[in-house]
């Protein structure tokens, strides 16, 4: 089953259960969902669907520093509820060791020596991990190793 299928399961679910902050966030990720496939001109592929829900809770994880520092203890209470739902919808986060893993596995196959070679690597990295994994992560540990090796 697509994500935007088990959406709209969750959604009818949610308006049954009259939960209104889970309701709110589904709808936002479908809202996210229909404008990419007005840009697109078609119908989203799983990939695209997981891609968007990670930029969907990049930008929640943002608003959730952001407002922790500026205090606003009602606004981030709000953010943890739609990340949780947000992270339903997403595939298992890989660990650390899954990730670095992954990174050493990728830099062998690529024949990375330097900080050069980072595009390649990061190149080949994404699809592998796609969504399981933060992006600013995996830069990190790529620099890591090719500053190792």
């Amino acid at each position: 089953m697509s994500v935007s299928d088990q959406l709209n399961q969750d959604m009818k679910a949610a308006m049954k259960a009259k939960e209104k902050d889970r309701l709110t966030t589904i709808r936002m990720i479908k809202a996210a969902f229909q404008n990419e496939e007005i840009a697109k001109g078609r119908e989203l592929t799983p990939d695209e669907e997981i891609t968007i829900l990670s930029r969907e809770k990049k930008q929640r994880m943002d608003s959730y520093e952001e407002f922790a520092k500026a205090g606003r203890d009602d606004l981030v209470k709000n953010l943890e509820k739609e990340l949780e739902v947000v992270d339903q919808y997403l595939p298992e986060q890989l660990s650390d060791d899954e990730v670095r893993s992954i990174v050493k596995e990728t830099i062998d196959e690529v024949g990375a020596e330097s900080m050069k070679d980072m595009g390649k690597v990061m190149t080949n990295i994404m699809p592998k991990v796609a969504g399981a994994a933060d992006g600013s992560k995996i830069n990190q540990m790529v620099k890591e190793e090719l500053s190792n090796h």
